[in-house]
């Protein structure tokens, strides 16, 4: 249809495959980076491939949502429109959920079933045989072959810097349902009140854990390479961090749109969508403090 009030039709764009080339520079970078892969230099090229990756997909995500801002301030979209957005945020945090429920697979199907049977217990036993005398501990503070996998002398304690980060990110949610409900009402003031305290204490967060990574590797010997203890829990806190980070930015970008005058209390889902976001982020950290740090 060419009445764009029924469905609009957007002209052919670049971003699509800017966004192709930029995610597979940049996870080709991130595996050559995790597996050290130096191709006959002397330090690994994974780092510099990660970060010029990113900037293709940076660039990619301002433009292309900043061709989605003019449009949706111009009038383009209908309300087919909207339940398409609706709908394809909805599927993307699924397919989140999905990729958390994979690292949360491998943390269970590690403590309850593979380190046990490398300890010699159950049906599956015989796996002893690998690493005769090992007992099965978690964590893991004794790993296997303490040559390759260096153990770490310690965890970090849930009743530290994670549980003031779960403070920190539950409350983010109460104060980035409150800015919601301020825009709901058109009361601009609070608003932007509430949605920069959410910024704040996101920041705060990443800020906590960097201190957290810093006492693992230097005080702890806890690194990525320290057994599978070590690896679930960077995979796991890592990747959420990640999700913090990019949470954080997307939530800055929607307090510059408020601070410019954007959103109405009818037509706001670009400050949905952001909110959907941070709240998955916060039940996912939920899930790795109890899981990750407490038991």
């Amino acid at each position: 249809m060419t009445n764009h009030e029924q469905y609009y039709v957007p002209a052919q764009s670049k971003w699509p495959i800017i966004a192709t080339l930029g995610l597979l520079i940049t996870f080709y970078g991130l595996g050559s980076w995790l597996n050290d892969l130096k191709a006959g230099r002397d330090e690994s090229s994974g780092p510099l491939i990660f970060f010029v990756g990113a900037l293709f997909v940076a660039y990619m995500l301002f433009g292309w949502f900043g061709n989605v801002v003019k449009e949706s301030r111009t009038g383009l979209y209908s309300p087919q429109m909207d339940r398409s957005f609706r709908w394809g945020m909805t599927w993307f945090i699924f397919s989140e959920v999905m990729f958390f429920t994979a690292f949360f697979g491998a943390l269970f199907y590690i403590r309850y079933w593979a380190g046990p049977w490398l300890g010699g217990e159950g049906d599956k036993g015989i796996a002893n045989m690998l690493w005769p005398g090992f007992e099965y501990t978690w964590p893991m503070l004794d790993t296997p072959d303490p040559k390759q996998f260096p153990a770490p002398s310690g965890v970090i304690s849930a009743w530290g810097l994670p549980l003031i980060n779960t403070i920190l990110l539950v409350t983010s949610s109460f104060t980035l349902t409150f800015a919601h409900h301020a825009l709901r009402k058109d009361k601009r003031g609070p608003l932007k009140l509430w949605l920069a305290l959410t910024v704040l204490l996101g920041a705060a967060f990443l800020v906590l854990q960097i201190e957290e990574y810093i006492h693992a590797y230097t005080e702890l010997g806890l690194t990525l390479g320290s057994g599978i203890y070590g690896a679930t829990f960077f995979m796991l806190t890592g990747f959420h961090g990640a999700h913090v980070t990019i949470g954080a930015l997307i939530l800055t970008v929607m307090l510059v749109r408020v601070l410019r005058g954007h959103f109405t209390g009818e037509q706001h889902f670009g400050f949905e969508a952001a909110a959907w976001y941070w709240h998955f982020v916060d039940v996912v950290w939920l899930m790795l403090f109890v899981f990750v740090y407490v038991l």
